[in-house]
Order: C-alpha cells, then structure tokens, then sequence
C-alpha cells in the first residue's frame, strides 16, 4: 500500500481515508480471490467476534459454509464451547443447517428463530425426533400465532433427493424446476439439510472453509487466566481450528505467559492473540507463540474503552503499522472492530489485514445469538451488548459469591443493551456476506489486483475531509 500524495502527520480512522482507481487488467469481480492466506482454513476475510451476542454455534456454521470464520467466545462454559464446536463440526457442507422445531410448537416459537421471509423455513419433528415434513417460513406470516406447526402440515413438502444433487448448480435448477423457493433434502429417507434458490446459487461462488476432513471450520476463545493449558487442550481434542487467546489489553504480561503456555502444547492449530495496537505488541506477542494478531483498542460499535480510559489508537493506522511489522516477522494480522460498510473491510485489507473481524453489524442477523423480536413499530431485532458491560460481567463471572460479583460489576464499562435491527433487505449473515464480498472484490478490480497480496501492493490511498467521506455517501430521500 502507499499513500496517494503526502503521508499523514496523525493517526487515522477508516473514514479519514479512500482508494484511488488504478489502471486494471481484471475484467470480473468474480475473477477474484479472497482467501486471507493466514495459516487458517478461510476463504473468504471475513471472521466473526468472539461476543456472545455475535457467535453462535449456528452463525458459526453458517459463515464457515460460505468460507468465513466464527469465533465462540470464552464466556461459554467450557463444557458448551466443546459441545458448540462438535456441533458445527457435524453440520452438513453442502446443505443449510435445518431449523427444526417440534410439532407442538407455535408459529410464535417459529417467529422468534426465523421471520417470516422466502427462502426460509422450518423443519418439524414429532415429540421422538421422526421427520414429519417442513414448512416454508412465509406460511407463518399469515398464521395465527398460537397455531401448531404440526398442525399447517398438510402433506409433504415437495423434497429434493441428494443422489440428485451432483453440483451446486443442480441443486438451483431443481428448485426452480420444482418452483420451490425452499425444501428439505434427504437421503434414503432421512432428512440431511436444506436448501434455498438462494444458497443453491451462493454454493456456486463460494468456497466453504473446511478442516482436513471435510468438516466446516470453526474457532474459538479463551481468556488469559486459570488453567489456559486444560481449556487449550479440551478445545482441541473437540476439533477446534483455531484458537483465539484474547483480553482487552493484549500487550499485558498475563497474556505472554498464556500464549507461551499454549504455544508448548504443540498443538498444531493457529493461535490468534490480542488484542494489540502497536509494533512493540506484535513483536512480543509472537516472541511467546502468537501467528496471528487480533488489533483494535476501541473501535468497536459497543465499546466504550477510549472514552471510559482514553486508550486505543484510530484503526486503520493501527492496522498499518502492526501489519507491517507481522510481514517482517512472517505472520499475519486481524483487525478487530470499527467497520460500518464494505469499504472499511477492503481500506483493511489494503492496509495489510489478512482478514477483518465483524461484530455488531452480524449481531443483527437472523442466525446470531438470541431470539427475535419486535420493537412497537414492528420491526425486527437482537439485543447485543458489550464484552465489559455489566451483562456480559454477570454472565462470565455468575458464579462467584455475591460479594466478589459485586466488586466486579462496580467496574465494568460498555454498553449492556442495545438494539441491532435487522436489514430487512438483508436480514441473514449470509445476505452481508453478499454485500461485503460483493464491495470488496470491486475494490479489488479497481486496483488491478486479483488476489489479496496483490491487493496490498498495488492498493494506493488517499485522505480526506469529513466532507469527502459524505459526499461518497448516497444520498438518502429525493432532491
């Protein structure tokens, strides 16, 4: 990357900056690759935030199908992070995950998993676990909400076979052929996944990220303190990727010691650290062990550390100046935090990000943490809050005595509750990957560059004023 005119004299955010076009030999977006190249199974730069409110085991394997990473948070006990991890692990690649929900549930139950869109739906099993059939989500819209979905079975739903589906592209032409927009797939009967037109055709452009035995990818977190080696251990043997030690302040001597105790294991999985701002971290975060490192101090939507402490750094210099010094040191950064729009994620990457860690703008989705609700104007949202807040204190720290529970609560900083609607035009992680791959690739296309390290060289950017950055903006009602 280099600077389009004079260089700057002050640290910079995403919005301080722009790419300027380059002569291009790349004629399609889809000609691009975006494979981070980092050590990690990804194909795609996009990684999820280790907060509760984000990662799930099912927008884990949701992101993992489309060559993304989620990362579980270390809040979980450790006995569900190991359960979430074989969960994802046995999730079919070529098909969705099935929603599944008991014949005597409610459309109201339905409605809190899943709104009432096309291409969704939701599979039905009687009270012992036999398949009973699925019904497409938009059935729920016009149901009232104390009816049983048992009870709107009438007849099967037209299903696919899963001998028929050769290709991902068969399995796009079969529905249209069926004038299906959604249907379960079985095999011999039995019930393997489901499919949507939509990701018959995002099975096309997409590459899933995968371990050596064909199983969709996932990583997780933990923290700094207690046994880090029997919690290492314990995730690994569950068939983690990678592991992700990470605190608020990853510059600390707590996490030299942890990522030194784990790098001895020799566990033969990428060890992800931070989180960092600066050279002097990332050296001696990979001095104790790390591969990757995790940047940002307070960019995040729900932080509120740089105003609480006046600590942290303006992102893209961050991720600047600490990627220059992993390259030298041959290992790889991951910029955590900060991005509102798909040019934040390639003004990232241009700056030497190998891949982009999101965090609330997922939390919005249908496949995050939580349950679905609705504001009094009747739109659709999650609650998310922050990793330090009060909530998330409670729930990492629940089993302490009311006294020391206390004492930490007293101090917590972040934001315990907030609402992240829904897109309605976008309302799936899937539906934001579209959009994010879809701006990135453009960017590289108008840099000439096809993969990500030609990206990288070839990437030129510029600063501007605030009132540069609002006239790139589209402009939102009428003239």
């Amino acid at each position: 990357m280099e600077f389009y005119g004079s260089e700057p004299a002050f640290d910079l955010t995403y919005s301080d900056v722009f790419l300027v076009p380059s002569r291009s030999e790349v004629t399609s977006r889809l000609d691009v690759s975006l494979a981070p190249k980092d050590g990690t199974p990804a194909q795609i730069p996009l990684v999820s935030a280790n907060m509760n409110s984000v990662t799930g085991p099912r927008l884990a394997a949701t992101l993992a199908r489309r060559g993304g990473l989620g990362v579980l948070p270390q809040d979980m006990p450790l006995q569900e992070l190991d359960a979430a991890i074989r969960w994802v692990k046995d999730q079919p690649v070529e098909y969705d995950t099935p929603l599944e929900l008991a014949a005597d549930a409610t459309v109201a139950d339905a409605l809190t998993l899943t709104p009432a869109l096309t291409g969704h739906g939701i599979v039905v099993r009687s009270g012992s676990g036999e398949y009973l059939g699925c019904l497409p989500a938009t059935v729920l819209g016009s149901t009232p909400p104390d009816a049983r979905l048992g009870d709107l079975l009438h007849g099967q739903l037209t299903s696919i076979d899963a001998e028929d589906v050769t290709t991902a592209r068969s399995a796009f032409d079969l529905l249209v052929a069926a004038d299906l927009d959604f249907a379960p797939v079985l095999r011999h009967g039995v019930l393997v996944g489901t499919l949507s037109r939509t990701s018959g055709l995002r099975a096309t452009l997409y590459r899933p990220a995968v371990d050596a035995a064909g199983r969709l990818s996932v990583a997780a977190a933990i923290g700094i303190n207690g046994d880090v080696a029997a919690k290492a251990r314990a995730l690994a043997a569950a068939g983690v990727d990678v592991l992700v030690l990470d605190t608020a302040h990853g510059h600390q001597e707590g996490m030299l010691t942890a990522l030194a105790t784990v790098k001895s294991l020799g566990l033969k999985i990428p060890l992800v650290a931070g989180n960092i701002v600066t050279p002097t971290g990332v050296a001696d975060l990979v001095s104790a062990g790390a591969d990757i490192l995790k940047v940002g101090v307070g960019p995040g939507a729900m932080c509120t550390t740089r105003m609480m402490t006046a600590v942290g750094r303006p992102q893209f210099s961050a991720v600047l100046e600490t990627s220059e010094a992993a390259r030298d040191l041959g290992v790889h950064v991951w910029a955590d935090g900060g991005v509102r729009y798909p040019r934040d994620v390639a003004l990232a990457l241009a700056a030497g990000a190998s891949s982009v860690m999101i965090g609330s703008w997922f939390a919005g989705t249908i496949e995050a943490p939580g349950t679905l609700k609705s504001d009094a104007t009747g739109r659709l949202f999650k609650e998310s809050w922050g990793m330090a807040s009060t909530k998330a204190v409670q729930e990492r720290f629940g089993r302490l005595d009311p006294y020391e529970l206390a004492r930490k609560t007293l101090f917590a900083e972040g934001i315990s509750s907030s609402k992240i609607y829904l897109d309605p035009g976008r309302p799936s992680v899937e539906d934001l990957l579209d959009m994010i791959t879809s701006g990135v690739r453009s960017s590289f296309t108008y840099a000439g560059a096809s993969d990500l390290a030609e990206f990288r060289d070839r990437a030129r950017v510029g600063l501007q004023s605030a009132a540069g950055y609002d006239e790139g903006k589209a402009l939102p009602v009428s003239w």
